[in-house]
């Protein structure tokens, strides 16, 4: 099944939400280098979430850029490539359009996108369980 909607567009220039011309909405989000798993899964959700308040059921193109985090998981720290790899497909990806990450680059998601964004993040680490 092809997706209902291809989008052409370049990264924002600044972080945050961004509406483009053709009733797309761009989110874009710098992980810095001090930032934890939690606080960027966490900024992402927020992004998301006001997007969808903001506007409404749009297609939306998520971007992100992480600094720091380096090593040796595809370049990334396990904290950064378990943001990217499980928690990005598992969570983010369902409910945009199309996203660009620096280990996957652009995907189009194959599906449509969902927006019935839960109205909280819970955040459950493999050490928390039982």
């Amino acid at each position: 099944m092809e997706p209902e909607y291809v989008p052409e567009h370049r990264k924002p220039d600044a972080p945050g939400i961004t509406m483009n011309f053709d009733n797309t909405v761009s989110l874009y989000q710098v992980v810095g280098e001090d930032e934890s798993f939690d606080e960027a899964a966490r900024a992402a959700f927020v992004l998301l979430r006001e997007s969808q308040d903001r506007y409404p059921d749009w297609p939306r193109l998520f971007y992100l850029d992480i600094e720091g985090h380096r090593g040796p998981r595809s370049g990334f720290d396990e904290d950064f490539f378990e943001f990217q790899q499980e928690f990005w497909f598992s969570t983010v990806a369902h409910f945009v359009t199309a996203f660009d990450t620096p280990l996957t680059g652009a995907l189009l998601n194959p599906g449509r996108q969902r927006n019935d964004l839960p109205d909280t993040l819970d955040i459950t680490h493999d050490d928390d369980r039982p």
